[in-house]
């Protein structure tokens, strides 16, 4: 068991990176941390306040008066609650997805939820996903790595997730916001979507969503021995 270890999962939309780190979490026994869903949250909380996402102030004061909190949900999920009401479902809908970036590129938003997310991994045994775990929310994490995708793959899975979910897109209208959303993530001021340079680098728009488990798994174990 590595309890005490703490690892940083980063990488852009539709890579695999949520996926692959709750399974991981499961085989190395550790507690998963979905950092994007505090901010689609926030998010999802802005939309119902009908905030204007461009103005700075009001996202931030949003941000400030809100309490995101993450429980262990079936199966390592994720249980997302704002302020006291679980809102694990409405906050993945393309609504959320269409202004995510928006809420993250914000320097404020992101200290308030830094300083949360910090918090929740002082203690060590958890493995957290986002955009910038590995260079900004844990950069001293036991182990890093990076996960990503083509852009057409990336885009073909989350078509997938919605249809399934029931909402009526078209694979290009999924293709352009994702894309959108990678160069709002990479270009935003404070904390951008990059790769820690120590951080191990996974293309998984090849791989099974098992077979990039067990890339991370074996190389947590394998590095990590000693402290099994």
């Amino acid at each position: 068991m590595l309890l005490s270890i703490n690892v940083a999962v980063d990488g852009p939309a539709g890579a695999g990176k949520s996926t692959a780190a709750r399974g991981a979490a499961l085989k190395l026994d550790l507690k998963y941390l979905d950092t994007g869903a505090m901010y689609r949250a926030l998010t999802w909380k802005g939309i119902e306040n009908k905030i204007d996402f461009q103005q700075s102030r009001e996202l931030e004061e949003l941000a400030v008066s809100t309490r995101v909190r993450i429980e262990k949900g079936p199966g390592g999920s994720n249980i997302i609650y704002l302020d006291d009401r679980d809102v694990t479902k409405e906050i993945r809908t393309p609504a959320v997805n269409d202004k995510v970036s928006l809420t993250a590129k914000n320097p404020v938003v992101r200290e308030v939820m830094v300083a949360q997310q910090q918090q929740m991994a002082q203690e060590g045994g958890v493995i957290m996903d986002g955009r910038d775990i590995g260079t900004n929310v844990l950069p001293q994490a036991d182990f890093k790595f990076f996960l990503n995708a083509s852009l057409k793959e990336r885009a073909h899975r989350r078509y997938l997730e919605l249809i399934e979910q029931g909402y009526q897109v078209t694979l290009e209208e999924v293709e352009k916001e994702i894309s959108m959303r990678d160069k709002i993530d990479k270009e935003r001021e404070f904390a951008p979507l990059i790769a820690a340079e120590d951080a191990i680098f996974i293309d998984t728009t090849h791989l099974s969503i098992d077979g990039v488990i067990q890339s991370m798994v074996n190389h947590v174990k394998k590095i990590g021995a000693g402290n099994i």
